[in-house]
């Protein structure tokens, strides 16, 4: 409000001024030029010059509304082309968030070939497009991708090694991952879809190998790396174990070097002590997987060790059972050390000491392969009956994990 009546003040002081310059002299303007003679008085020519002013802003306005006009009626004009390609790229991107991938690629088709910035759509119609089993076409499209943003070669190679994983091209997938790894060893994407495919392909000693890289880059959270680490040292040495095609001599190579491999922290995981143990038990050196487990023992007592203790046979099986014995002082009520303690007992041929650990294992937890260790120690004892009873208790336990026939 305040401005209006400025506004109207500064006109009436305008209207005033040339009202008051009027009064005092008409002026007088003269213009010849060869034959040409103009005369007037001066503020009638002031009148001329801004009525031709006005009627110059007057056509420029209507030659844009005409202009706007034209754009607006015709199809192919920039603006209609702008309208249908922002148009698709809301629809595309919408429809691929829902999963309606056969229209979101043909939306995202349009976006890409009309957009200035293509290449979040070309993105997203190669997924689409993969999600429809139509792989040529999405590889396609991944390379004029690259036509279009030569630039964008790591996320266009991360999105093809994504794709290439969900069609269960491996060995692809990890050829594109590589490619990308030689130019960008620490990109934390990149790292996390090598974790990934190396999880997938089962490779457990290149994972091991990425896991300090992918702590460094913090691409998973601590605890989940943690867990990473630990299972794929244990799935490493569990795999080396396994002699396969190799000689038990290039097995047992191939497991010490990664047990020499292993980080010092995981020394004394549980998991990982008992795959290593149970490799040299595989390759034929139960007295080492013995000395393994013992030493893991005295460092911490683990129900899963103790199991794994009582099936190895050591050099000197008395001393092993004292081993074990001694853990009873502090660990009477594990059912695996009581387990272990009766394995034991049978291979030192005390069948009464067996029995007595076998049954008192059975008392405070129910296994089928305590009953079974108990029922063949019977058999030999000439305990018909009980073995039996043994076996049906077992049988039991079995059918309880059994789904039920109907």
């Amino acid at each position: 409000m305040k401005r209006l009546v400025l506004w109207v003040v500064v006109l009436l002081a305008v209207v005033g001024f040339l009202a008051w310059a009027i009064s005092r002299s008409a002026g007088y303007v003269l213009i010849t030029y060869d034959h040409f003679r103009y005369e007037s008085t001066f503020w009638v020519f002031i009148g001329l010059i801004a009525a031709a002013w006005l009627l110059t802003l007057l056509v420029r306005w209507l030659l844009g509304v005409l202009q706007l006009s034209g754009a607006l009626v015709n199809p192919w004009s920039r603006r209609h082309r702008e309208r249908r390609a922002a148009k698709a790229s809301r629809l595309g991107l919408r429809e691929l968030a829902e999963g309606q991938w056969a229209k979101a690629l043909a939306h995202l088709k349009v976006a890409a070939a009309h957009d200035r910035q293509p290449l979040v759509h070309y993105l997203g119609a190669a997924r689409a497009a993969n999600e429809l089993g139509e792989h040529a076409q999405s590889d396609e499209l991944l390379r004029q991708a690259q036509e279009r943003e030569p630039d964008a070669a790591l996320a266009i190679g991360l999105t093809q090694a994504q794709l290439q994983i969900a069609r269960g091209q491996l060995d692809e997938a990890r050829a594109s991952l590589n490619q990308l790894y030689d130019a960008h060893p620490h990109h934390p994407q990149l790292l996390a879809l090598l974790q990934q495919l190396y999880v997938e392909l089962q490779d457990w000693p290149a994972l091991c190998r990425l896991l300090p890289e992918l702590r460094k880059q913090r691409v998973l959270v601590p605890a989940r790396l943690d867990e990473l680490e630990r299972l794929a040292w244990t799935a490493a040495l569990e795999q080396a174990g396994q002699a396969g095609e190799a000689t038990p001599e290039q097995a047992r190579e191939a497991l010490e070097t990664r047990w020499q491999a292993l980080p010092s922290a995981l020394r004394s995981e549980p998991l990982v002590v008992r795959a290593y143990a149970d490799g040299l038990a595989r390759l034929g050196d139960e007295a080492k997987a013995e000395e393994v487990l013992l030493a893991a023992l005295k460092r911490s007592f683990d129900d899963r060790l103790v199991e794994r203790y009582g099936r190895v046979r050591g050099r000197e099986p008395a001393r092993q059972l004292a081993n074990a014995e001694g853990w009873l002082k502090s660990h009477a009520q594990s059912a695996d050390l009581l387990l272990a303690l009766g394995r034991i007992s049978l291979r030192n041929e005390l069948w009464g000491k067996a029995r007595d650990y076998f049954e008192a294992s059975l008392r405070l937890e129910h296994r089928v392969e305590t009953c079974a260790e108990l029922a063949r120690l019977l058999t030999q004892l000439g305990d018909v009956e009980g073995s039996n009873r043994c076996f049906q208790q077992g049988l039991g336990l079995i059918d309880h994990r059994l789904p039920v026939v109907r």
